[in-house]
């Protein structure tokens, strides 16, 4: 995968490298600012990266048919990793750990921890906006069915307890709530069809009281929030979607 990751910034990577190396060799007063206000994933993504990428980060960003390598497709990188995704190592790239310069053969993939840092001299905001991007980055992920996919072990730590295995409501947990809980494989088969992708995300992260219906299930937006990883509400939002993916992945077994 480190081949595919590196071959993927172009022009827009260049331009910036070279925004930052005059930023901090000639700091101006009067100089505009190239750094980006926001740490939002999402935003710092679309600035940075989708030239290449595409904002959807299936490589097809405006600056992809220029370069000597396609951007890869940065959708499946956890279904073509057994369904994981691989975080650590996207990470890791994002900030040239591990990677001599040399690696990047074009340098068409620029190192951005030594950019961001010449375009913001505060270090922490430099890794928040790191790890902001590759959250975002796992948020775009393709639903995969891999039992090690980020929604499936979602799933069983938090929801097979009451839900079962398998979704259907037989958890060890069941017999002792006031009412079974729901069938969550035939969501598409009781909606004429249609997978109800938003009204499931409300019921999980608890937007709307009303969408709860049994107040035996937790706010689960809530109980994100409060890990101790001290998750952002884009890596909670991430979570989230993650859950729902895997549920749309299940929806076939209503018709056994």
């Amino acid at each position: 995968m480190r081949n595919t990751l590196l071959s993927a910034a172009g022009a827009a990577g260049a331009t910036i490298l070279f925004v930052a190396a005059a930023a901090a060799q000639a700091p101006s007063r009067d100089a505009p600012s190239f750094a980006l206000e926001s740490l939002g994933g999402r935003d710092s993504f679309n600035l940075y990266c989708a030239s290449c990428h595409g904002v959807d980060g299936k490589g097809g960003g405006p600056v992809a048919p220029v370069l000597t390598a396609p951007p890869p497709d940065l959708s499946t990188l956890a279904r073509r990793n057994a369904g994981a995704f691989p975080r650590e190592r996207v990470l890791a790239l994002l900030r040239g750990a591990g990677a001599p310069a040399a690696a990047h053969g074009t340098s068409e993939m620029p190192l951005w921890l030594p950019i961001f840092r010449g375009l913001d001299p505060s270090e922490p905001r430099v890794r928040v906006r790191l790890d902001n991007i590759v959250s975002h980055v796992e948020s775009l992920q393709q639903p995969s069915s891999g039992t090690e996919a980020p929604g499936a072990r979602l799933f069983r730590n938090h929801c097979a307890s009451c839900h079962g295995d398998q979704g259907r409501g037989n958890g060890p947990m069941a017999q002792q709530l006031r009412r079974r809980p729901a069938d969550l494989t035939s969501y598409t088969a009781r909606n004429g069809g249609v997978f109800p992708d938003e009204r499931l995300r409300r019921i999980i992260d608890g937007r709307d009281v009303s969408s709860h219906g049994d107040p035996a299930m937790p706010v689960w937006g809530d109980v994100f929030s409060r890990t101790r990883e001290r998750l952002t509400d884009e890596a909670v939002n991430a979570r989230i979607g993650a859950i729902v993916d895997y549920l749309r992945t299940i929806q076939q077994r209503a018709a056994e």
